[in-house]
C-alpha cells in the first residue's frame, strides 16, 4: 500500500534546512525526510490486535512541526522514538480485520484511535503504575515489549499511522464511534481529548477570568468546553488570524483579541481588567493584576513571555503547546508565584462525577447531544495530495486552515 513516511537522514535533513530558506516545499519535496512510497500492509503485533482501514486522518500540528523541521535536536523524547515513521495519529476509520484474541472490537466497526503505545499495546503484564490509573502517556514502557520504542502510533516504526489506508491497533486503543455522530466529528476526539484533559487539571475559578492563549485546533476546542463546563467564567481568546478569529466566535468566545503584538495584548488585557500597567526601562510591560488561569496552547517563548505578564498573583499556566526553545524574560514566574502546569495528551478522566477516558467522554456529549461544533475541517486532501495538506496546515495566514484532513473517500 503506498504511504507517507518520515525518515531520519541527515542528508535529507540538510536538504530540507537549505532550500527550506528558499522555499517551504524543500521540506515536503522527493529529497526532504518526506517520501511517498509503498510499504508492506499491517500486521497483528499479537492476537489482541485489529487492522483498521483509514477513513480519515487529521493533520496535527505536532506532525507539520515535525516535517518542517520545527524541533531541536536535544529534544529528550528522541531518545523513544524509530524510523521510518507512517506519521498520523487522529485517525478514524472501520475495523476490517481482527485478531484471534479481540474479545471487544469486531468487524465492521467505526473507531477513533488512542494512539498511546502504553503497556496493553505493548503486550506487557502487569500494567505500569501510571498505565493502571489511565495515564498511559506517561507509560513506563514507551521502549519495551512487542514493539520497537516509540510513544504512540506515528512515531513508532512498527506501528502505522493514519498517513497510509491501514494501520494497526490493539483492541484497547480503538473506541467505538456511535451512530449519531460522524467521522467528520469522531476525528477530533484526539485534540479534544488534549483540551479538556489541560482545562480538567486546571479548572477555572468561578466568576474567574481564564485566557485561552492562540486559536489553532486546541485553542478553540477549548473555548466551548470553557463556556459549556465553566459558564461563569469569564474567556478571553488570542487570535492570530483573523480566519481564527471568525471561528473562535463561532466557537462561543466574546471577548478576543486578534493581533501579533505582545504589548498590545497586554495593554488590552490591562483594560479588560481594569488594572494598572508597569512598565520597565526596557522591553514589554506587566500586570500585578490579571488572569486567573491561562491555557496556552502555542507553548512559545513569545507567549510563555506575554502569558506570565497578564496572569495575575498564584495564577495556574497550563501549556499544552511545544515550540522551540528560545530565551524569555521570566521574573515574573517568580514575582507573581505563578504555577507552571505542563498538560501531556489525554488519558481516563474524573469529568462529572464519573472516570472515563476523554475520547469517551468527547464521544458520549456529541451523542447526547452535550456538545455541539461548527464544522472545523476547511481542507481535504487525498493522500497523494500529502504535500498540499502540509503546506495548508504550515501556512495557516495564506491558506485560512482551521483543520486539513486526510480523506480517504475524497474523489479526483
Amino acid at each position: 500500500m503506498k504511504a507517507v513516511l518520515f525518515r531520519y537522514s541527515m542528508v535529507r535533513l540538510a536538504f530540507a534546512r537549505v532550500f527550506g530558506l528558499i522555499t517551504p516545499r524543500a521540506y515536503v519535496s522527493r529529497g526532504s525526510p518526506l517520501s511517498f512510497e509503498d510499504i508492506a500492509e499491517p500486521k497483528f503485533h499479537a492476537d489482541d490486535w485489529a487492522i483498521v482501514r483509514t477513513r480519515l486522518c487529521g493533520v496535527c500540528g505536532s506532525d507539520t512541526k515535525q516535517v518542517f523541521l520545527e524541533g531541536a535536536f536535544d529534544n529528550p523524547l528522541t531518545s523513544m522514538i524509530t524510523f521510518p515513521q507512517v506519521l498520523g495519529h487522529e485517525a478514524v476509520g472501520v475495523i476490517e480485520q481482527v485478531g484471534p484474541g479481540v474479545a471487544k472490537r469486531q468487524v465492521g466497526e467505526r473507531v477513533v484511535l488512542n494512539p498511546w503505545l502504553s503497556c496493553a499495546p505493548r503486550g506487557i503484564e502487569p500494567l505500569c503504575d501510571a498505565c493502571q490509573r489511565g495515564e498511559y502517556y506517561l507509560c513506563k514502557h514507551f521502549m519495551d515489549g512487542n514493539l520497537p520504542p516509540g510513544m504512540h502510533i506515528g512515531n513508532c516504526s512498527a506501528a502505522t499511522g493514519g498517513y497510509a489506508p491501514l494501520f494497526g491497533a490493539h483492541e484497547s486503543q480503538l473506541f467505538p464511534i456511535p451512530d449519531p455522530v460522524s467521522f467528520d466529528q469522531a476525528v477530533f476526539a484526539d485534540p479534544f481529548s488534549v483540551s479538556l484533559h489541560a482545562v480538567l487539571k486546571a479548572p477555572p475559578i468561578e466568576d474567574g477570568l481564564a485566557l485561552v492563549y492562540g486559536c489553532g485546533t486546541l485553542g478553540l476546542l477549548t473555548i466551548p468546553i470553557l463556556r459549556k463546563f465553566y459558564p461563569r467564567t469569564e474567556v478571553i481568546v488570542i487570535a492570530r488570524y483573523e480566519h481564527q478569529e471568525d471561528m473562535a466566535r463561532r466557537m462561543g468566545a466574546l471577548h478576543i483579541i486578534r493581533t501579533r503584538q505582545p504589548v498590545e495584548i497586554i495593554e488590552t488585557i490591562a483594560e479588560m481588567v481594569g488594572t494598572r500597567v508597569y512598565k520597565p526601562w526596557h522591553g514589554k510591560p506587566m500586570l500585578l493584576r490579571g488572569v486567573d488561569v491561562i491555557y496556552d496552547t502555542v507553548g512559545s517563548a513569545e507567549t510563555f513571555e506575554v502569558g506570565m505578564r497578564v496572569a495575575g498573583p498564584h495564577a495556574k499556566y497550563v501549556v499544552t503547546g511545544v515550540a522551540i526553545p528560545a530565551r524569555f524574560e521570566w521574573t515574573p514566574h517568580y514575582f507573581k508565584e505563578i504555577e507552571f502546569i505542563g498538560s501531556n495528551a489525554f488519558g481516563i478522566e474524573t469529568f462529572q462525577g464519573l472516570r472515563l477516558h476523554a475520547m469517551e467522554i468527547y464521544l458520549r456529549l456529541l451523542e447526547e447531544g452535550e456538545l455541539s461544533l461548527p464544522e472545523l475541517i476547511t481542507h481535504r486532501y487525498r493522500l497523494e495530495q500529502y504535500q498540499s495538506a502540509f503546506l495548508a496546515t504550515h501556512e495557516k495566514e495564506k491558506s485560512g486552515a482551521i483543520k486539513a484532513v486526510i480523506d480517504y473517500n475524497l474523489k479526483e
